[in-house]
């Protein structure tokens, strides 16, 4: 396992970390295995593990406090807060009521008294940038938090707040957690760039592209995997982008053999190669799952093999658009283009 510094922390974490959002109903991991792949990971040189307080409504944060019980300060523990928890209206954003509470429940849930890094899960266009980094700022001073980090900001939020952090003498963001692989790429035009200009630890979800990049989803094979039995849309090859997607992958399948790796040690060895990214969230749900992505722990792509991965999906280039996480909400709400 490789080891970085998160952003400007002197926090030294693994260059793969263990994402919890399958832990529970969602992706069906029940305590006894989620418990044994919390010690598989530790075992295998992963110190940092993330969750939030929306995964699975809650359940993904106990399943995890209860598996680093008695070993706490051996691990680098985030969550985030900000989606929606039920339908109350005030149970989400960016606030300082909500994520005052939101953190409340998460210690609760996760059995702690503090988080290493708290993240806004996304960019509230509701809260001023002053707003809540007012809010992290004393979460932060209470000892309830040690650094608080951002979640799937566009790149202008991510320097409106590091510029709100400055105006205002609040504390700033430390990390940004983006979506980014070898399908999904657009986050190389801008937030990556701006993720180094300002020094922030980047924590990558999604390496594998919703396991289109897991070796599941190959030509001429029905789709079986968990994630499309409740997102059938996104693995529909008889829609163009997908087609190009299944097209990209079987590409990338072959560079991959002559390569002598799996798929799987090319896609993670590829965003970790970016010297923007600190680590890579996996986020298994077997510890079948869990030891065909560690075995990329130690993988480093030489350059003629990159090169190859450009030529198949370009710099920059989002080949699913429309999945992106980040988009400005203009570009999505006519009525905010209009006058």
């Amino acid at each position: 396992m490789q080891y970085r510094t998160l952003g400007h922390t002197g926090v030294q974490v693994s260059s793969l970390a263990l994402g919890a959002m399958n832990f529970g109903r969602v992706g069906g991991t029940g305590q006894d295995e989620a418990t044994a792949i919390v010690d598989a990971a530790l075992e295998g040189g992963i110190n940092l593990i993330d969750t939030a307080d929306a995964y699975s409504g809650g359940e993904s944060e106990e399943m995890v406090g209860k598996a680093i019980a008695g070993r706490r300060d051996d691990v680098v523990l985030a969550t985030k807060a900000g989606l929606p928890l039920g339908d109350e209206r005030n149970h989400r954003g960016g606030s300082r009521r909500w994520l005052t509470t939101a953190l409340e429940g998460s210690l609760r849930r996760l059995g702690v008294d503090h988080v290493d890094l708290y993240q806004v899960h996304r960019w509230d266009p509701s809260t001023s940038d002053e707003e809540t980094l007012s809010a992290l700022t004393d979460l932060r001073r209470a000892g309830k938090i040690r650094y608080f980090g951002s979640s799937t900001f566009p790149a202008h939020r991510i320097v409106q707040a590091q510029w709100a952090a400055r105006e205002h003498h609040l504390g700033r963001y430390t990390t940004e957690q983006p979506s980014y692989s070898a399908l999904q790429r657009g986050v190389e035009a801008d937030v990556l760039p701006v993720a180094q200009q300002y020094g922030l630890g980047v924590l990558v979800w999604s390496p594998l592209a919703s396991g289109w990049l897991s070796g599941a989803v190959r030509a001429g094979r029905e789709v079986r995997t968990n994630r499309s039995t409740f997102m059938p849309q996104r693995f529909d090859t008889a829609l163009p982008h997908n087609r190009a997607r299944l097209d990209a992958v079987e590409r990338l399948v072959a560079v991959a053999e002559e390569a002598g790796l799996t798929l799987i040690q090319l896609a993670l060895g590829f965003v970790t190669a970016h010297p923007a990214v600190t680590s890579a969230l996996i986020g298994p749900r077997t510890l079948e799952h869990l030891a065909s992505q560690l075995a990329a722990a130690d993988t480093a792509l030489p350059a003629d093999v990159l090169d190859a991965i450009d030529a198949i999906v370009a710099p920059g280039v989002d080949l699913a658009a429309h999945e992106k996480n980040d988009t400005p909400p203009a570009l999505l709400d006519p009525s905010l283009r209009r006058r």
